[in-house]
């Protein structure tokens, strides 16, 4: 019998898969659908593997010379702010595996737009210590920062890259903390009202159909939980010389319910609650699996993750060139639609900065902040 299709989507091979008639899910069914040799040409178009570029001359706006980052920043102002966390991933992987995956990432959009002549911008990552879920809690290696010392840390770094002309901010989360990124972009825009693009992605989650387990049409043993099959195979694609599987262990976590209420790490299955949206209702990771592993980190393989990042890369390359094509360099939403302010108000501080007549925003009144 042939497979019915729901207007407006589009099939896959998986009776319970379907991707959306737009160019987000035509991007995603091409990824889907693609051999292994169109997904290492992909992996290659985006220089992935390559090392880490934090020190990198030209790779960052903090590494690059400043006249190059307003010439850069006038063919494409968006920013990507990639944030991690400090964390134990098992002893066969590194405490910034979290930094480490979303930066390559970042880094790998950077060189591809580059080669296109207007690169994205990266922001160094702010976050190389990050929240954490209660049951986080006394784990070594981990290093927690209370929610709202880094909410504060992020509206800060937030203004001052909006004061600096990047008006158009994409923060990619790879750790659990997405509920506090929220909760900045959120605070951000009640305390100052600008114009412009904000955006937070968990970026497993954005591309949550690459995860899928083997008997669902993925190419996984298991779902993704944390320093398991799926991040260990991240590890060994991005920065396999900072692995070392002899050291990779196998555990599960230890529930009290009946499984179904609560989501793995990407949000799989679609049950009621995601992971983060509870506590009490398993134990916490010191007292059931000390190893910092939740899953079956021996799994792990380098060519398990190459579809994943592929997405992501994709998907992130896609979403540079349309918030670029819908507000130009330069550009930002219509300032009385999507603040309280006025566009005459706003008019000197939305110019390049230091050019004549320009303010900066930390001159500029707050509304309804005492």
């Amino acid at each position: 019998m042939d497979k019915q299709v729901p207007p407006g989507l589009l099939p896959t091979d998986q009776p319970d898969l379907f991707f959306e008639d737009n160019t987000v899910g035509r991007l995603k069914k091409e990824i889907w659908d693609a051999s292994d040799e169109e997904i290492d040409a992909i992996l290659a178009e985006y220089g992935i593997p390559s090392p880490v570029e934090w020190g990198k001359p030209g790779s960052y706006i903090q590494t690059t010379v400043r006249w190059q980052v307003e010439e850069n920043r006038r063919k494409n102002d968006i920013v990507f702010i990639p944030v991690g966390s400090t964390e134990l991933h098992g002893r066969h992987l590194v405490s910034a595996s979290d930094t480490l995956y979303v930066s390559q990432i970042c880094e790998g959009v950077r060189r591809y737009t580059a080669k296109r002549g207007a690169p994205v911008n990266l922001a160094l990552p702010p976050l190389m210590y990050g929240a954490h879920p209660y049951h986080h809690l006394g784990m070594p290696g981990t290093v927690i920062i209370r929610e709202n010392v880094l909410r504060e840390f992020m509206i800060d770094v937030m203004l001052g890259l909006w004061n600096d002309g990047f008006r158009k901010q994409i923060i990619i989360n790879n750790h659990g903390q997405l509920w506090v990124l929220e909760s900045a972009i959120q605070q951000f825009q009640k305390r100052y009202q600008l114009p412009g693009i904000f955006r937070v992605i968990d970026w497993h989650r954005a591309v949550r159909e690459f995860f899928r387990v083997r008997e669902r049409g993925g190419g996984l043993d298991t779902n993704f939980v944390h320093a398991d099959e799926s991040e260990t195979s991240l590890g060994l694609l991005l920065h396999p010389e900072m692995v070392d599987m002899e050291y990779a262990v196998d555990t599960e976590g230890k529930g009290y319910l009946p499984d179904g209420h609560f989501d793995k790490s990407v949000d799989p299955l679609g049950r009621p609650s995601r992971w983060s949206e509870g506590e009490g209702h398993f134990a916490i990771e010191l007292a059931v699996t000390p190893e910092g592993v939740v899953g079956k980190a021996t799994h792990g393989a380098a060519e398990k993750a190459k579809r994943p990042v592929a997405a992501i890369l994709r998907y992130l390359t896609l979403l540079n060139d349309q918030i670029l094509e819908a507000f130009p360099p330069g550009a930002v939403p219509p300032v009385e639609e999507v603040t309280l302010r006025t566009a005459e108000e706003m008019e000197p501080y939305l110019r390049e900065p230091l050019s004549a007549g320009w303010k900066t925003v930390y001159g500029l009144p707050q509304i309804g902040q005492h």
